[in-house]
């Protein structure tokens, strides 16, 4: 469990409260079906295996990798045994790994916090991780402690919720709390700024950086379908509830309706459904090792880059 110090009066350095996010992903885990609430994750996981773990493993095989907040072992199912000769399986939610998924990968599972990784420095040659890290209460130290595992020339790819995750929602109760009730509490977990990540991995030590951002747009009828889908019957499933310590439980009947009024006026779709949005962060880092590749010298090119508009010129005069 996470140490004492994570609690409430830890302001702002701990926005979450990490035993309740192990109860929800407990509780996600043992549902009937759990495969059919894994929309979100399953798209994740294909753009993480088709578009970036592809690009990776298509030229090396990794002896020992880590998967950090593995879940029921999503991104396992795009792993291979010509890839990944050993796979370590880490969550925070004992259910959530006795359900595992079956992988062809010889694995080994680990309950253990993904802030505190029970792992001995230079030990992984892959660390991968899917939509956990944004439920982290201090995302440098977990980069740090990733990068920290990771043998040299060892490369982390990660994918998280960002932070124009659900805005749609958000605006739209704030605004409906403040009219009706003259405030507003947060009802949406807070996220990191796609500006900050690159900085933070470079701050814990990766090199060769890649940072990309997506979106995941899902229509529902209205704001109430919204909140059910999200708090009942898909979030609840994959335990992506909100846990942050200052949530507040509920929400009067007055201020749904209008939330939803709001909803529909400043976001709603010409058929009358009205989206819900998930950003998602995409990123590769490398740790260092003086084989890798080096930038040149700056000012010692021999070429200008004027000069690449020449080259379709010299390929039509059947130059080489």
């Amino acid at each position: 469990p996470p140490p004492a110090g994570a609690s409430p009066g830890s302001g702002a350095l701990n926005p979450f409260d990490r035993r309740l996010k192990r109860k929800q992903k407990n509780w996600a885990a043992l549902q009937a079906e759990p495969a059919k609430c894994d929309y979100l994750r399953e798209e994740v996981r294909g753009h993480l295996g088709c578009y970036l773990v592809s690009l990776i493993l298509s030229f090396r095989t990794f002896p020992l990798a880590l998967d950090v907040g593995s879940g029921r072992g999503y991104i396992a199912q795009h792993l291979t045994k010509e890839t990944v000769e050993k796979l370590i399986q880490v969550d925070i939610a004992e259910n959530a790994l006795k359900n595992a998924v079956e992988s062809e990968i010889p694995t080994v599972r680990v309950v253990a916090d993904e802030e505190f990784l029970p792992f001995k420095e230079d030990t992984f040659d892959l660390v991968v991780s899917s939509l956990s890290l944004h439920w982290v209460n201090d995302l440098p130290k977990a980069f740090r402690e990733i990068h920290q595992v990771l043998k040299p020339d060892g490369v982390f790819i990660g994918a998280m919720l960002g932070g124009d995750t659900l805005f749609e929602l958000r605006c739209s109760l704030q605004l409906a709390e403040l009219e009706r009730e003259g405030g507003f509490s947060p009802h949406v977990s807070p996220f990191t700024a796609v500006a900050d990540l690159g900085h933070l991995l470079a701050r814990a030590g990766f090199n060769t950086l890649t940072v990309d951002t997506d979106e995941i747009q899902v229509n529902y009828p209205g704001l109430f379908e919204v909140m059910e889908d999200l708090q009942g019957k898909y979030i609840l499933c994959m335990g992506e509830s909100n846990c942050s310590w200052n949530r507040k439980p509920l929400l009067h009947r007055e201020t749904m309706l209008a939330a939803a009024a709001i909803y529909q006026e400043m976001y709603g779709n010409s058929d009358g459904s009205v989206p819900a949005t998930f950003q998602i962060y995409y990123m590769i880092g490398w740790k260092y090792h003086e084989s890798q590749a080096k930038p040149a010298q700056r000012g010692s090119a021999t070429v200008s880059f004027g000069d690449l508009a020449k080259i379709e010129g010299l390929l039509k005069g059947g130059k080489k």
